[in-house]
């Protein structure tokens, strides 16, 4: 059997596991909320710590708190940001709507590394000086998303649109059949539709910089209400210094930290653009896997790497699992996105109460877009082979090729002999040259597939 301490708090007593780093207010939340068996993430946590080390050298540096407690609480955020005793947060996301349970499990867990005899550390009135759990996690969403976009998903997709763009270089005059409405339509080069992903990439990580500016204002230093309640005037600024040194990132105070603590616009912001980033993975992910189908009755334009067998029952079948599971990461991602959603609608009067749930969303999305990102690009992009022979047949059989023939022949005839073409099954050229009154030597200008693939009139 477990063995227990006694806690106590202003409700009372409370049992604590003997081994335990935490207090009365974490046990509590843990007895109170057994709904999900997930704790925050340990970026989270890891935030909520940068937040009090910084907090700690601010209320130093103004003459509010002893230097042997300021380092004794700076020891103590050193071992968890080092990765030591993440154990030791089990509150459930799914808690108080403010995030008080997680802020005190911090609190009450920094305090009791921080303190030895003669040394008493209060989780309170040192760890959570100058601070309220309003203000700190709103903050702490703000700092664990800008760090894990800059450390994680961003440098994931500048990998992946790197390993597209030296794709593209290959296949610049790898001609196939386009697509529109899934029909065949006029001719592009592989090097264009990769181009096309990689755009849509390269815009995406532009509108993640441009959220991350807005999650740079911190409204640290808002405290109960937005106000500032119990805080020197001095320190928001003191806090956000210490908090660039240490991060290396350009945090800067929210000017009216209302906005900040009652609203969760720039999480909300960040969110979308999260969403933005999965629904082009899954139209990346949806293109591949057309692109692979087959190998017999499907498109077969490429091959993506074999990475496992494909079927219990059917031997030989593979399957185009990555993007199927990068399609999947997509899904999940909107899904959350769609529960932030709701949650942004919750900021009721001075306090949005769904921010634990936006703070582990967010970053549950960072990590899922994260991961799927080098999968798509290490485990599919880099590898896939393009079967020529397949690509260069079938545009040669495409009678929408016939769409370049308007300017010189007029739409009506040429539609007389694209639909030849198709139930012929003869080449368009060869129908060309018998309806058209044009020369082989002229269609040929006109159809070559390359050159229509560059645009302009009359295969210039």
């Amino acid at each position: 059997m477990t063995d227990f301490r006694t806690e106590h708090d202003s409700l009372g007593d409370v049992q604590v596991p003997v081994d335990a780093l935490w207090g009365a207010q974490t046990q509590r939340a843990v007895d109170n909320f057994p709904v999900s068996g997930l704790a925050m993430p340990a970026p989270f946590i890891t935030a909520v710590v940068e937040i009090k080390r910084a907090a700690a050298e601010a209320n130093t540096s103004l003459g509010l708190l002893d230097v042997d407690v300021r380092d004794a609480i700076l020891d103590a955020c050193q071992d968890v940001l080092e990765g030591q005793h993440l154990d030791q947060f089990p509150v459930d996301r799914y808690q108080t709507g403010s995030g008080t349970s997680t802020n005190m499990n911090v609190n009450e867990v920094l305090a009791h590394l921080a303190s030895s005899p003669g040394l008493p550390v209060h989780p309170n009135d040192h760890v959570n000086m100058s601070q309220s759990s309003n203000d700190v996690i709103p903050s702490a969403i703000h700092v664990s998303s800008v760090i894990q976009l800059q450390r994680c998903l961003l440098p994931a997709l500048s990998h992946l649109c790197g390993v597209i763009y030296e794709r593209e270089s290959g296949l610049a005059d790898q001609v196939k059949t386009g697509r529109t409405h899934l029909m065949d339509a006029m001719p592009v080069t592989l090097a264009q539709e990769l181009r096309t992903w990689r755009e849509q990439l390269l815009a995406a990580e532009a509108r993640l910089d441009n959220a991350v500016e807005d999650l740079l204002a911190l409204p640290q230093g808002g405290t109960a209400v937005g106000t500032g309640i119990n805080v020197l005037e001095e320190f928001p600024d003191q806090f956000i210094r210490f908090l660039r040194e240490a991060t290396g990132y350009r945090f800067r105070s929210l000017e009216h930290k209302f906005v900040g603590q009652s609203a969760i616009d720039a999480p909300v912001q960040l969110s979308a653009q999260l969403r933005g980033v999965a629904i082009i993975l899954a139209k990346i992910a949806n293109d591949l896997r057309w692109m692979n189908s087959g190998p017999i009755h499907g498109l077969a334009e490429i091959s993506l790497p074999a990475l496992q067998p494909g079927s219990s029952i059917m031997p030989g079948k593979v399957n185009p699992v990555v993007p199927e599971s990068v399609a999947m990461v997509a899904a999940q991602v909107m899904g959350l996105d769609a529960a932030i959603a709701v949650a942004g609608q919750s900021g009721n009067f001075q306090l949005n109460v769904m921010l634990p749930l936006v703070g582990a969303n967010l970053l549950d999305m960072i990590s899922l877009l994260t991961n799927a990102t080098q999968l798509l690009a290490d485990k599919a992009m880099k590898g896939f082979i393009v079967n020529t022979d397949t690509l260069d047949a079938a545009v040669g059989r495409n009678p929408v090729l016939v769409t370049a023939l308007n300017p010189e022949i007029g739409y009506e005839k040429a539609a007389a002999i694209a639909k030849e073409a198709y139930h012929s099954g003869r080449p368009i050229i060869d129908v060309a040259e018998e309806l058209s009154g044009l020369s082989r030597q002229r269609l040929v200008q006109l159809l070559d597939p390359l050159k229509l693939t560059r645009g302009g009139v009359g295969g210039d």
